[in-house]
């Protein structure tokens, strides 16, 4: 049995409040997320700012995978997806739903406490009005394709209004041409199909699957996400980076940006061989790159403040 739905059954009592026996309160994704002292949204998931976001669009994936294996975390990728809009970056910090196949005896459960809590329209919409600026939506739908699409045109409007951002999906979408037009909804999905979901008792039909939680760890196929964690989508993959290593994620990646910026621009003037530029750079081509960074601090692809940033550091650990 997945971690996940061990977890959203065993956190039953302590969410009674809310729909689903899944959801995590405050407290607990306080406690879930001990490794982060910034700022939390209302709901107690982490908020990492959004400049770091920002500097976050510019990350490889293979500098960040770099990163999260040197800090321990080693079951974060994942790819394999159906992209729209595949030539753009998808950056946001991540709110979660999971679904398991369709059990009508917790799904009553779930609608009848539902409509006391005064949510609106069917389970699938739950999670979209929680949605902040800047939040991507992952969900986890157990790769279910044919009459699996929870999300439409419609639903993917109301998701693109509350983020101005894409989703991570794991199932299947419909509309997909009414999805393509919303220009920024990058998004990673599992597969198209034209059938819809049935989700809900009062259809009438069969209950495809049961949305079990909402801000909850799941799975998405190889990687395990938490509430909060900044989702990284680029050139057909995806990696979820959890929040308390985003900077050290930028950092890295601006400071190796940089540093092949020096050294592709040396080794055209021929200054350096390859093979000085390849192995660890002596004490005179470190303090070559330190006056380089200084001369041209106004015309590097990273913000003066990073770079003053990185000199400062330079100079501190030269002492």
């Amino acid at each position: 049995m997945r971690i996940s739905v061990i977890l959203s059954l065993a956190l039953l009592c302590a969410a009674s409040v809310f729909a689903q026996p899944g959801i995590l309160t405050r407290e607990l994704l306080i406690q879930y997320t001990p490794d982060w002292k910034g700022e939390r949204f209302a709901d107690g998931r982490p908020k990492v700012p959004d400049g770091i976001l920002q500097r976050m669009k510019s990350v490889t994936l293979e500098e960040a995978w770099a990163q999260l294996r040197s800090a321990g975390f080693n079951h974060e990728y994942e790819d394999g997806w159906f992209c729209i809009h595949p030539d753009k970056v998808l950056v946001g910090r991540a709110l979660t739903a999971q679904w398991l196949p369709g059990r009508p005896d917790i799904e009553k459960v779930i609608e009848q406490q539902g409509r006391k809590d005064g949510r609106i329209g069917g389970t699938n919409a739950w999670p979209v009005d929680m949605l902040q600026p800047e939040d991507v939506y992952v969900c986890d739908h157990f790769g279910l394709k044919q009459d699996g699409p929870s999300i439409g045109d419609n639903v993917g409007n109301a998701i693109y209004a509350k983020t101005h951002n894409g989703i991570v999906y794991d199932g299947a979408v419909r509309d997909i041409n009414g999805l393509k037009e919303l220009e920024d909804f990058t998004s990673f999905v599992r597969y198209y199909d034209p059938s819809h979901h049935f989700g809900m008792l009062a259809t009438g039909a069969r209950l495809n699957s049961t949305m079990i939680g909402i801000n909850i760890p799941i799975r998405i196929g190889k990687a395990t996400v938490m509430p909060g964690d900044v989702v990284l989508g680029r050139d057909g993959g995806v990696i979820f980076i959890p929040p308390q290593v985003a900077e050290s994620v930028v950092q890295y990646s601006e400071i190796t940006h940089l540093r092949d910026m020096f050294g592709h621009q040396r080794l055209r003037e021929g200054k350096y061989t390859a093979g000085q530029i390849d192995a660890a750079w002596s004490p005179p081509i470190e303090a070559d790159f330190t006056t380089w960074l200084r001369q041209n601090i106004d015309k590097l692809p990273v913000a003066r403040a990073q770079v003053e940033e990185i000199l400062n550091k330079r100079q501190q650990s030269a002492r």
